[in-house]
């Protein structure tokens, strides 16, 4: 099914024009009503009126996360609070939170949003979805949840945590669809198969996960442990949080809400915009925000676009599944590493589990990577043979993908913290030894 046959399965061209007529508003309304903004275009001598065609977007300055953040609390706002009517935040774990805020108009179009990628995915009016992302400033629960309620679906807004109640529930209300970050699927799946309970108690069809990477490896597993189909959607809070991409059932990139969004993919070291089909840093600017408009937002993640129309029928172009994050990637000994390089290796050995994490220190002058993976089996570190066995097995593929020599520890079952939102994989101990 498709929720918006007149947008998503347009001839592109107008999909085009849509997008160069709401850009253009879009530069307007920053700049005359963000001094911000008004102030980084003057500085770029760039003026609404300069935009002309959708290449001209190369001429406006990018946004950062530090912009967003120097602008804290209501800086980027371009309504008057009266005007407002949600405001949403990142977690701020590293500094001043990002903030966002919300028309009643901002809503409904995200809500729409959603609604677009809930029904690629495969979800209808009569499905029962269970949100277990956090609710509060978090942006992807309430997305999700008035997506799907838009969409017609039946919500159990359970919210995360306390995992034997998700359990019960999804059992109970004979749920249809998980909506979770991939590493609390994989969480709540242990836990069903610690307490026994068989595949048949459960009416799962769907899995929409996202708020995190995704690797493919990562989404098999999940669809054996449920028996389900699994996709991924993409959003960030600086930009309104979930709804900017969503997987369709043939898994083959994100569907990205064309009219609404602008993605550009970009050389992270130069700020060239790259041609479609290679991989780089993922830029979206913001084609209906009223509350805030975004202009050419560095989002940090890594990914393609895919131009081709989809066997589903939509035309929109695609994005690829995110493959990284430029503050995630590590350089040890001048190779780049990424976590979902690891987790591929991870979890293609049956004996341990996709809890993994990645240690970083810093020994005379140069850093050294330690991976440290949970066994499933804690039984097995008394057979030394075999554990040393395994280390090396499961470290001699960690070189061949990445060609780099890691320390590889293996550790007891349930001794890598477990989480109900996105997981912690990089543990950066330079300078802290």
């Amino acid at each position: 099914m498709i929720w918006e046959k007149e947008i998503e399965c347009c001839d592109h061209k107008k999909i085009e024009e849509i997008q160069l007529t709401r850009l253009r508003h879009m530069v307007e309304k920053a700049y005359c009503n963000v001094p911000f903004y008004q102030k980084k275009l003057d500085e770029a001598g760039v003026r609404p009126e300069d935009i002309k065609t959708l290449d001209d977007i190369k001429h406006i300055p990018f946004t950062t996360k530090t912009d967003m953040r120097d602008q804290y609390p209501f800086g980027l706002f371009a309504e008057p609070m009266k005007n407002i009517s949600r405001i949403h935040a990142s977690s701020g774990t590293t500094g001043k939170p990002v903030v966002a805020g919300y028309t009643k108009s901002d809503i409904e179009n995200w809500a729409n949003a959603i609604a677009r990628i809930a029904t690629a995915a495969g979800v209808t009016d009569e499905d029962i979805a269970q949100v277990a992302f956090g609710y509060g400033l978090f942006t992807g629960g309430f997305g999700l949840h008035y997506g799907l309620e838009k969409l017609g679906a039946a919500l159990v807004p359970m919210s995360s945590g306390n995992t034997q109640k998700q359990i019960m529930l999804m059992q109970d209300f004979d749920v249809t669809t998980l909506i979770a970050t991939p590493s609390y699927a994989m969480y709540i799946s242990e836990v069903i198969a610690e307490m026994g309970i068989p595949r048949s108690n459960f009416k799962l069809k769907y899995g929409l996960f996202g708020a995190e990477g995704m690797s493919e490896e990562m989404r098999r597993t999940l669809e054996e442990r449920y028996g389900v189909l699994v996709t991924t959607n993409y959003g960030l809070t600086e930009i309104s949080g979930p709804g900017v991409s969503g997987e369709c059932e043939y898994k083959c990139g994100q569907h990205i809400n064309e009219d609404m969004f602008f993605v550009e993919i970009i050389d992270p070291n130069t700020g060239e915009v790259l041609p479609y089909g290679e991989k780089g840093e993922v830029v979206i600017t913001t084609l209906t925000k009223e509350a805030m408009p975004v202009l050419r937002y560095r989002t940090r993640d890594i990914s393609y676009l895919i131009p081709e129309p989809c066997q589903c029928g939509r035309t929109t172009w695609r994005l690829a599944n995110i493959q990284g994050r430029t503050d995630d990637m590590l350089i040890i000994k001048g190779v780049n590493v990424f976590p979902s390089q690891i987790e591929s290796v991870v979890l293609g050995f049956p004996q341990v589990s996709p809890n993994y994490q990645l240690i970083v220190r810093r020994k005379n002058m140069m850093d050294n990577l330690e991976v440290v993976v949970e066994l499933i089996d804690g039984s097995l570190l008394e057979k030394f043979s075999e554990i040393e066995k395994l280390e090396k097995q499961i470290a001699d593929k960690i070189h061949s993908v990445l060609g780099l020599r890691v320390k590889l520890r293996l550790a007891e079952p349930k001794s890598i913290e477990r989480t109900t939102g996105k997981s912690k994989r990089v543990v950066d101990l330079r300078g802290q030894e």
